[in-house]
């Protein structure tokens, strides 16, 4: 007798890096049907399927004592710091199994959906999908994309910045910046080709929604009402001060002149790779040639 699946409704959020995932995840949050743990990128898939074990002991415990186990007890209430240490407990459990990341999901009740948001999901390997596909009655996988000379940009910048050397954006030259986005953790961000290929294989179609940041902010309340669909939940009025919000945003810095030349040919090969998919990216994602 096969094992019951460990979700009815996994619901997962798997953008590229700077592609508008933060933005979404903040919408999302107020809808009644989703459900969100403590944890925005909780990482379980990629940690446990995906190259790289990315949920140390060290990672778990930076994060409870930054953002879990800090309260103001003048005006804390006692049940919401209570279920905060009693989901914190579960967070640095182990061993790091499919029971463990089930268990994050504690407090969930009438939710339609278990939701987990993570760039680095856009990352795994088609046999990792097919895992993931495995343990749920009913997955849904929306992976969005961006311009990739700008998703790239703001890559650098946020990169840079959270790593305490945003002064280099003003003093790097192009062989700099080339290096850079060279690098193996930079440049696999920006092959959508490769992740919608990946998905594609090892996800039956109704599973997965592939979209554009920019056609997400042309229309925002048409895009999450076609999302709603998607998901099968009700529609929900998200307010318009929500919608504005600008979260997550990096260092500004202006774009270099020279930047866009720097990736205009991979920029090129990857509009082409996903209109083989079918798909039809914006046409402001095309590289003027200089």
């Amino acid at each position: 007798m096969e094992a019951s699946p460990l979700f009815d409704n996994l619901f997962l959020g798997v953008g590229a890096m700077k592609a508008g995932t933060t933005w979404l995840y903040a919408v999302l949050n107020r809808h009644p049907d989703l459900f969100f743990t403590y944890e925005k990128e909780i990482h379980y898939f990629y940690h446990r399927y995906g190259p790289r074990q990315v949920l140390s002991d060290q990672r778990r415990l930076e994060n409870a004592q930054n953002q879990y186990l800090r309260f103001d007890p003048r005006v804390a209430m006692p049940n919401v710091v209570r279920n905060r240490l009693r989901w914190t407990a579960s967070y640095l459990d182990g061993p790091l199994d499919d029971l463990w990341y089930r268990n994050l999901f504690m407090f969930r009740r009438g939710q339609k959906y278990a939701c987990d948001f993570s760039n680095l999901y856009c990352l795994l390997p088609e046999e990792a999908w097919k895992r993931v596909l495995g343990i749920t009655e009913n997955l849904r996988v929306l992976y969005t994309m961006r311009a990739p000379v700008r998703r790239l940009w703001s890559h650098v910048r946020f990169h840079l910045q959270i790593t305490g050397r945003a002064g280099l954006l003003k003093s790097w030259g192009p062989d700099d910046y080339r290096a850079f986005i060279n690098l193996p953790h930079i440049r696999e961000n920006g092959e959508y080709g490769q992740m919608v290929r990946r998905m594609r294989a090892a996800l039956p179609a109704e599973c997965v929604k592939f979209c554009f940041f920019e056609d997400v902010h042309a229309d925002q309340r048409g895009f999450l009402s076609g999302l709603e669909d998607f998901l099968g939940i009700g529609q929900f009025d998200y307010p318009q001060e929500l919608l504005e919000q600008r979260v997550n945003e990096s260092v500004s810095c202006a774009m270099p002149d020279f930047f866009p030349a720097l990736v205009a040919e991979d920029a090129g090969r990857i509009i082409n790779e996903l209109r083989e998919q079918g798909l039809s990216p914006p046409e402001s994602w095309v590289v003027p040639e200089a």
